[in-house]
């Protein structure tokens, strides 16, 4: 009975031999195949990743693109329509003028005429000034201002203290909401 027993623990050896083998082999296959997956989502994770990247990155340029043409169709518009406020208060002055002219036409009186034209000339000063035009106040003797006065010609100055001073204004400066649109033209001493 011993080669009968020494024969069967070889035969259960070898069984045990060949399941830990394949479990073994098993156990090998399944660290493959998780290894497999491991880098597959490392390599899938990093190239999706990438790819929402620049889905969101296309999206964002073709809103940003968006919003610019919007916006420079919106300025276009209210360039054109920028002055309809001002014309519209303007059309009195302008319908005051039209009555004065046909009036002048008509009449000899020259008091009357400048009586009239005085009022639509306070009219269309009291509209500018409304809308946030002002005249600069400039006198001769005044400081030159670089910023706000624009120098014709020089002259030799009539006195010392005039040298470099404004001795004459040719032609008013206006601000409008306090930034220059017009720089007064004057003359100044040498």
């Amino acid at each position: 009975m011993s080669d009968k027993h020494t024969k069967k623990e070889q035969e259960q050896e070898e069984l045990q031999e060949h399941t830990a083998g394949a479990e073994t082999e098993e156990n090998l296959n399944q660290v493959d195949e998780t290894a497999e997956a491991a880098t597959a989502e490392q390599e899938e994770g990093p190239a999706a990743e990438l790819a929402e990247m620049k889905d969101k990155y296309i999206r964002l340029m073709a809103e940003f693109e968006n919003f610019r043409r919007r916006t420079a169709k919106e300025r276009i518009e209210l360039a054109k329509t920028a002055t309809q406020e001002l014309m519209g208060d303007l059309l009195p002055v302008l319908d005051d003028m039209e009555r004065a002219r046909q009036s002048m036409e008509a009449t000899k009186d020259v008091d009357a005429m400048l009586q009239g034209l005085e009022l639509v000339f306070h009219k269309l000063k009291h509209v500018t000034q409304q809308k946030g035009l002002k005249a600069m106040e400039i006198h001769a003797g005044d400081s030159f201002d670089a910023d706000l006065h624009e120098a014709v010609t020089q002259i030799p100055a009539p006195s010392e203290d005039l040298k470099g001073k404004i001795i004459d204004v040719i032609e008013k400066g206006y601000t409008l909401n306090e930034k220059v649109i017009r720089f007064a033209k004057v003359i100044i001493g040498a």
